[in-house]
């Protein structure tokens, strides 16, 4: 079924009035969230004890115009023996509003006991948030709407965050928030107004070794912002002879994905996700996918075996 122009633009616009009048707005959306994880936890950012660089896209209700696209691209590299260093920034684009965060973050890995580390992080940056009312051309939109005629260009905000990440061989936990400045962005023509509200990030995953050549990681990741349902994602990965991943995610009233990945040699590594909606949504589109690829090397602290598993 192709839903109508006019009938996107009313969806659409509620979706954006989330981030342009007076409740709150989400971060990024993703569904491997655990390849990227120093995007949402600044104290991730390191702890791989390698140089490691990762792309990822995501391209969400596929068939829907005005649909949420991602881009995602980070760096992140250990410094000695304690310290992280890495960069990030999201390209978010939704109906008539594109949004760019870039992120600097440093992380002090802290031996607690032998074989476990306790990771803090800090994270600065700025966001770019731009709105186009021109092209919610619907037809269902009112033209001398003031809420309407007056766009958003380049809105510039400060971003700060933090994050602790504890993580042993087989056990990871974390806790943190990419932004805890909650900035308006206000436009002095006409009454609204753009809010970045405060997430807050939990994580965790374990690693069962089943046996010599499979292993399997449940994982949860929660996330909780002022104004907005909480978000909880449960999902579990089998890793096949340290080369082949496959797994199942589900993310709580709204869809249900499939994993896979592959680790094409020691420095490379690909992976694609796809999600089925289970809200009303998914009658009007196709399901979301995302991509990525990541690129590791220079093993600077000599500690890794194998590729570790998250």
């Amino acid at each position: 079924m192709k839903i109508t122009k006019s009938y996107i633009g009313i969806m659409m616009l509620l979706s954006l009035f989330t981030t342009v009048g007076s409740r709150a707005q989400q971060d990024s959306q993703y569904t491997q969230y655990m390849y990227n994880t120093m995007t949402i936890n600044s104290a991730y950012t390191g702890t791989r004890d390698m140089l490691s660089i990762l792309a990822l896209y995501r391209n969400q209700w596929v068939g829907l115009d005005g649909a949420p696209e991602t881009l995602n691209f980070s760096i992140h590299s250990p410094v000695g023996d304690r310290v992280g260093l890495g960069f990030s920034i999201v390209s978010d684009k939704i109906f008539i509003s594109d949004e760019t965060n870039a992120n600097g973050a440093f992380s002090y890995q802290i031996p607690v006991a032998d074989g476990k580390t306790l990771s803090l992080g800090v994270n600065a940056g700025f966001n770019l948030l731009s709105v186009d009312f021109s092209r919610a051309n619907t037809g269902a939109l009112d033209p001398t709407d003031p809420n309407i005629q007056y766009n958003i260009e380049n809105r510039f905000s400060p971003q700060i965050g933090v994050g602790a990440f504890y993580y042993t061989d087989k056990f990871y936990a974390g806790l943190s928030s990419p932004n805890l400045l909650e900035t308006k962005h206000y436009n002095s023509n006409i009454n609204s107004t753009a809010n970045e509200r405060t997430h807050m990030y939990f994580i965790t995953g374990y690693v069962f070794d089943l046996n010599y050549f499979l292993k399997l990681k449940p994982a949860l990741l929660v996330k909780a912002v002022s104004g907005a349902p909480l978000s909880v994602d449960v999902s579990a990965n089998f890793l096949f002879n340290e080369k082949l991943t496959l797994g199942a995610a589900y993310r709580w009233d709204a869809a249900v994905s499939a994993l896979a990945g592959f680790q094409i040699s020691d420095k490379f590594m690909v992976g694609y996700a796809y999600d089925w909606e289970t809200t009303e949504l998914s009658r009007y589109n196709s399901g979301s996918h995302e991509i990525f690829i990541r690129f590791e090397l220079f093993n600077l602290r000599k500690k890794i075996l194998s590729p570790r598993f998250f």
